[in-house]
């Protein structure tokens, strides 16, 4: 046996060699070579592993593309989904440079996929303006791929590289000779690092949809060469076999607002365009009213979806509050209106898209798509106020009707603020208690708490009982709420369900900007948990409440606290065997496994179920699967909702038609 003070020394030998591993010096700083820093933290690059992330990958690479496109030397772009799930980005721009780099004593190509921070968009002789993340984006998506393949069509000759996880596995290569210039990249997405790993056709066809109304006379075509045997993630439409898109726009945004707006009924015409560099930066608007009561405007800047806006919209919000309003005052309008007109009534039934190019953005806010250069905001103003006052002048018809939506939205307006007062006085955080049909939880953190909006009192009843009260809280909804869609903002907060989500949510309405606005800086919950039935009126009534988070609550969406619960469809027995299922594929394979004495339940209603088994299969976070919702094209969105919320008919048949065949119908 040691000797205590044998022990004792060796304790202190113990200690002081951990405090040693443990001491910040200079060797303590690691240095990540190349884009290994990428690879290490890849979410820093491109925002998440996901699927959101995956699909951000080609958007860098098409974005080096269009920048060609903007800059004069290219005029067709291909983008293909190939059977093993890799990308190839085709361009007959000029080719990147392949000549021997003079500081890094190697290829320009090699040079520009493999180190950060390289590339021609530094150089403002090269492009006055660019999208993507300026030089990084390229060489990330080559250390996020297990393989890349480049070649380059330049000089009457063809080249090529090869590269893994960002690493050349051989020179730059002379392959060949050439009678046309462009850059064609193949990649594969490193399976290690992305959580989903396959793409779907919409997504990308959405945004390059996008990218042609952005880039007038550009042609960008779509192909999908899958045919869904690969692997079992793929997507129902890449299982009907080759697919393919092609996208052009001559007109731009003016035809993109008419896409976004085909479902709504017009105020007025025909489009107003506004398409003009003459202060410096190019600005391009396309706007049009229509009956609706909402405003969806989208904005953009060098191609890059700016969520969050910033000047060049403040620009375009000043300049038509003040166009209108001068307008309206000089041709004797608003004397017979008892309203007092505000910003906000001038934007009621507006569909805008805004889109800039400016040659050295500089981004600000949450997500970093917030416009903040302040220069800009004076341009777009100056633009579109000297364009739309030459607009209202020359066609006073359409003037007159714009006007007129504008006092009745005013009124609206007023009625609504009374029942927005309302809701205000109701509140819990003005001590007006909380709705009688809650059933909170005890923790008061909202990082902690999660609500489950259910349908019916029946289901709202079970989950009562099967919740884990300190965290999860209820609100039984009765039947279908109110479809926002289609009626005006004060008919919405009268509504009784809806006052009653905005109440148990903790959120207020209006802030110093913007008298509409959300404020959820008090929000009680940070899993907002939409929990309807497995049937068809369950995706109704979802739908239902998604299109009102959608209208009037978009921020909570955006900052991912909105959720859809998955019930099981079925309850599958054989014996003392028991499984839940939740797709029909499930249920087949049970009854194949077992055999003859399967007996299946069907679940239509979640108060079929007792709370032990709502529980187990929905709420209990250990077992359930819960959907995020999530805005991944805004202008997509807005256009899909109008179509299934709206008053036109045709196109939501068509609809249903063209996808009544994924869907599970209850008889």
């Amino acid at each position: 046996m040691l000797a205590k003070n044998q022990i004792f020394e060796r304790n202190i030998r113990i200690m002081s060699e951990e405090k040693k591993e443990q001491e910040y010096g200079a060797n303590s700083i690691q240095v990540l070579e190349g884009l290994e820093a990428v690879r290490k933290r890849p979410a820093m690059y491109i925002g998440d592993i996901g699927i959101k992330g995956l699909h951000h990958l080609v958007s860098e690479v098409v974005d080096n593309s269009i920048d060609e496109a903007m800059a004069g030397f290219c005029k067709n772009i291909s983008v293909t989904i190939n059977p093993d799930n890799s990308i190839t980005v085709s361009d007959d721009g000029r080719g990147i440079p392949v000549g021997m780099h003079e500081k890094e004593k190697r290829s320009a190509l090699e040079v520009v996929m493999t180190v950060l921070h390289a590339g021609g968009k530094f150089n403002k002789n090269s492009y006055k303006v660019s999208g993507g993340l300026h030089g990084v984006g390229v060489s990330c998506v080559n250390a996020l791929s297990d393989h890349m393949r480049v070649e380059v069509c330049r000089d009457g000759k063809r080249w090529m590289q090869e590269y893994s996880k960002g690493t050349p596995l051989s020179p730059v290569t002379e392959i060949g000779t050439a009678d046309h210039t462009g850059t064609t990249v193949t990649f594969h997405p490193d399976r290690t690092i992305f959580k989903d790993y396959v793409y779907h056709y919409d997504q990308l066809a959405s945004r390059l949809r996008e990218l042609a109304y952005l880039n007038a006379g550009i042609r960008i075509k779509l192909t999908d060469l899958r045919d869904g045997q690969e692997n079992e993630q793929e997507t129902n439409e890449s299982k009907t076999g080759k697919k393919e898109e092609e996208f052009f726009s001559t007109n731009g945004l003016s035809e993109f607002v008419a896409y976004i707006d085909e479902n709504r009924e017009r105020l007025i015409p025909q489009v107003i365009h506004i398409n003009t560099d003459k202060y410096g930066t190019p600005v391009e608007v396309a706007m049009i009213y229509n009956t609706s009561y909402s405003e969806n405007l989208h904005s953009f800047v060098n191609n890059i979806n700016t969520i969050e806006h910033g000047t060049h919209v403040a620009g375009f919000r000043t300049a038509l509050t003040r166009t209108l309003k001068k307008y309206a005052d000089d041709h004797k309008m608003l004397e017979k209106a008892k309203v007092e007109i505000s910003g906000d009534d001038f934007r009621e039934g507006l569909t805008a898209v805004i889109s800039v190019k400016v040659a050295e953005p500089q981004f600000e806010g949450q997500t970093k798509t917030k416009l903040g250069n302040d220069e800009v905001k004076g341009i777009v103003d100056k633009a579109v106020g000297e364009a739309l006052t030459n607009y209202l002048e020359e066609h006073p018809t359409e003037a007159k009707r714009i006007v007129e939506k504008v006092v009745l939205a005013a009124s609206a307006r007023l009625a609504a603020r009374k029942a927005r007062e309302s809701i205000q006085r109701k509140s819990p955080l003005s001590g007006g208690g909380l709705p009688g049909k809650l059933a909170d939880c005890t923790t008061k953190d909202p990082a902690e708490a999660e609500i489950f909006l259910v349908e019916g009192d029946s289901a709202g009843g079970t989950a009562k009982q099967g919740r884990d009260r300190m965290f999860q809280a209820i609100l039984p909804l009765r039947g279908k709420i109110l479809n926002v869609e289609k009626a005006l903002q004060h008919k919405v907060l009268e509504s009784e369900q809806i006052r009653n989500i905005y109440t148990a949510l903790g959120v207020t309405i209006g802030t110093e900007e913007d008298s509409m606005a959300l404020n959820d800086s008090k929000l009680r919950y940070h899993k907002i948990i939409v929990m309807t039935d497995a049937d068809v009126d369950g995706s109704h009534i979802a739908t239902l409440i998604m299109t009102f988070f959608f209208r009037h609550m978009k921020d909570l969406i955006e900052k991912g606290y909105l959720y859809i619960a998955t019930p099981p469809l079925y309850l599958c027995k054989k014996g003392n065997k028991q499984e839940y299922c939740w797709t029909e594929e499930q249920r087949m394979s049970f009854i194949e496994q077992n055999g003859d004495g399967s007996t299946v339940q069907r679940y239509k209603g979640l108060g079929e179920m007792n709370k032990e088994q709502l529980w187990e299969t929905t709420m209990n976070p250990e077992n359930r699967t819960l959907k995020q919702v999530t805005i991944e094209d805004a202008a997509s969105a807005d256009r899909i909702f109008s179509m299934l919320m709206g008053d036109d008919v045709e196109p939501r048949r068509v609809f249903i038609e063209e996808n009544a065949r994924y869907a599970n119908i209850d008889a």
